[in-house]
């Protein structure tokens, strides 16, 4: 005959066990973790050289907003720029890009937007461009169905339809 007791002790014992293998899993899964993560992570270069900021003027906003802030670095970083009322910012940025070339960029952030102009940046073509002619084809039979579709909206219809 099963008692109470021993129905409880296999409980105890079938819990136990798979508490202790779950335990056991998770543990190794934080292993895993930890030795993926050291292997992925990369300590900041100390060969690389300190650079130096020769120049750092800031101007705090005012009351209406006005402010200005002038960085240059020594390795040819630099960032101007000035803000006012509205919200409404100016300035410039340059540095030498990894292959050489010098990068300039002037900017103007308003209520319309951020508007950077560089030679760098890309150009949209010149409008009007050439439209090839299978677009203005296209334009072409669909004003045509536009026009049939309206000469027979305007008679009224022959049959009778459900509303």
């Amino acid at each position: 005959m099963i008692s109470v007791s021993s129905i409880l002790s296999i409980s105890f014992v079938t819990t136990t066990t798979t508490t202790t293998a779950t335990m056991k899993a998770a543990v190794m899964l934080a292993l895993i973790a930890v030795v993926t993560a050291e292997k992925l992570y990369k300590p900041p270069s100390e060969d690389k050289p300190h650079i130096a900021i020769i120049k750092d003027e800031r101007v705090q906003p005012d009351a209406e907003g006005y402010y200005v802030f002038d960085v240059e670095t020594e390795d040819g970083i630099q960032r101007h720029e000035s803000g006012g009322e509205g919200g409404r910012q100016q300035g410039s940025y340059s540095y030498t890009a990894p292959d050489g070339t010098p990068v300039f960029v002037k900017f103007v952030a308003d209520d319309q937007g951020y508007h950077p102009e560089s030679d760098l940046l890309p150009v949209a073509p010149e409008f009007p461009h050439p439209i090839p002619d299978f677009v203005l084809d296209q334009i072409a039979f669909a004003a045509k169905e536009d026009a049939a579709k309206a000469r027979s909206e305007e008679r009224p219809s022959q049959s009778y339809s459900a509303p």
